[in-house]
């Protein structure tokens, strides 16, 4: 019974991941969707509200109404990681997609694992690995293949600049949120982060609500779905799977983004990223891939301890 729930209890974490991967692969497609019709704040503003009622419901039914708040420098983190990742994040991801196609945003946004592997090197004194160097070499070479591709005029260099910007964004979020979650479980921190962003996104209301006169129906869905899902699920999900494996692992698991968002894109939009720019995230993707490899560690026989 017991080696039976051993066995299964990776399942749950797994299935988090699967289900993240696929609904943040989707909002790339939607902000391409939407970028005619709303504008990067307002689009960021209303899916940062359904997240934030979404979360505030999830936690009331999960706590049974009963909330404990961290700490202060756990608040002052959750609140930083939700104004990095949840509000600027979004806005430049937003404003990526009034540029290049969906598939390109993801393939650049993707680089973030391999950022986070240098920001631990930076800001968590981690060792700087020979696979990591490699990562970065490779990785550069995939960039400079999709900047090649963008200056022929098939891609706009301004928006691959955008989406590096995100993929920054995208980093020092999760590097941020990996200490949040010392001091607090995945739901509250995703709670406390989405509604910090919400609040900073607060200059955008007037210009949500006149954009919201003339925006269709489907769009407006989308930006809903956007907070519910890819938001407010989404990231809980994400905080449950790292508080199961290591950062590492969960954010190489991010490279299936950029392929689910190509084939969602080419259904959905019709849109298909450049050959040359597909090649250069390719390779940029496999960098990332070097990047996070880790060696087998040795096993060693450990005696068991008295009972």
């Amino acid at each position: 019974m017991t080696q039976n729930a051993a066995r299964t209890l990776p399942a749950l974490p797994v299935a988090a991941i699967v289900a993240t991967v696929l609904m943040w692969a989707s909002s790339f497609v939607l902000i391409r969707y939407s970028a005619g019709e709303l504008s990067p704040g307002p689009l960021a503003l209303l899916r940062l509200l359904a997240g934030t009622v979404t979360l505030s419901a999830l936690l009331l039914w999960v706590r049974r109404g009963n909330l404990h708040l961290p700490s202060r420098p756990a608040l002052g983190l959750t609140a930083l990681f939700g104004v990095i990742w949840f509000a600027l994040y979004t806005v430049v991801f937003n404003l990526a997609g009034h540029y290049i196609d969906a598939g390109t945003i993801a393939m650049v946004v993707n680089l973030a694992p391999l950022m986070v592997g240098v920001g631990a090197v930076v800001f968590f004194k981690e060792s700087f690995s020979s696979r990591l160097f490699a990562g970065m070499v490779v990785s550069l070479c995939g960039i400079g293949l999709i900047t090649v591709a963008g200056s022929t005029g098939q891609l706009a260099l301004a928006g691959l600049g955008i989406a590096l910007l995100a993929a920054f964004l995208y980093a020092g979020g999760m590097l941020i949120q990996k200490l949040a979650l010392r001091h607090t479980d995945p739901l509250t921190a995703t709670w406390l982060a989405c509604a910090a962003g919400t609040i900073a996104l607060l200059p955008f209301l007037g210009a949500t609500w006149d954009q919201l006169q003339t925006t269709s129906t489907p769009v407006i869905l989308g930006a809903v779905y956007m907070g519910i899902g890819p938001t407010a699920l989404g990231f809980w999900f994400w905080g449950y799977a790292m508080n199961h494996f290591p950062t590492g692992k969960v954010a190489a698991c991010t490279l299936a983004v950029p392929a689910v968002v190509v084939v969602m894109s080419w259904l959905t939009l019709g849109e298909v990223p450049p050959l040359l720019g597909i090649i250069g995230g390719a390779v940029t993707l496999t960098g990332v891939a070097i990047a996070q490899l880790r060696r087998p560690a040795r096993h060693v026989p450990q005696a068991r301890p008295v009972r």
